[in-house]
């Protein structure tokens, strides 16, 4: 089996992580790779911000006014906790070029989402826990404005990122039945 086949049958989401983490230096180090994603007309139109410390509340504030939740509510501050699971969370974004003759948006978007999957697959291999999480209000104004998202900029979700632990228990997946999911034409 050639090693990225190796690598895609390997990964597992680790849902619960330590409080290790990557070095913005690592992360760069594997965004590198990531970002040689295709791209169509090499736009390059992705960015990734990372969350560590005091940040973490604050996408949890915003988490929790999307919702329309207050902080000291039994909900709000279940929302608001939820960033604070790994010592690192990695915001991906979609930065889009509108009108662009070649590419439209949706194909920016599969692009930066792209990116994203390379990136948990390589964090992954590199022995890191780093599960993909999204929600209802990731599209919110008030996440948007906590991340400084420009107005062509939209928020795919995080991959939470942390050490793995020493005993986590790395779920089989089932293979899928690719011939369900595959057509020929001629």
């Amino acid at each position: 089996m050639r090693p990225a086949q190796a690598a895609v049958r390997a990964r597992r989401s680790v849902s619960k992580v330590t409080d290790a983490a990557p070095t913005d230096a690592e992360l760069l180090e594997l965004l590198a790779a990531a970002g040689l994603v295709a791209d169509h007309a090499a736009l390059r139109p992705w960015r990734v911000i990372a969350l560590r410390g005091d940040a973490r509340a604050r996408l949890g504030a915003a988490l929790a006014e999307a919702a329309g939740l207050a902080l000291d509510e039994h909900g709000g501050a279940k929302l608001a906790s939820k960033p604070l699971r790994a010592p690192v969370l990695l915001a991906m974004v979609a930065v889009r070029t509108p009108d662009h003759p070649k590419v439209p948006e949706w194909e920016q978007d599969t692009t930066a989402a792209g990116v994203a999957h390379l990136l948990e697959l390589l964090l992954d291999e590199a022995g890191w826990g780093v599960m993909w999480r999204t929600g209802p209000y990731t599209r919110h104004p008030a996440v948007a404005a906590m991340h400084g998202l420009g107005e062509d900029e939209a928020l795919l979700g995080w991959l939470y990122v942390g050490g793995r632990p020493d005993r986590w228990r790395a779920e089989r997946r089932r293979m899928p039945d690719a011939a369900e999911r595959f057509t020929t034409l001629t």
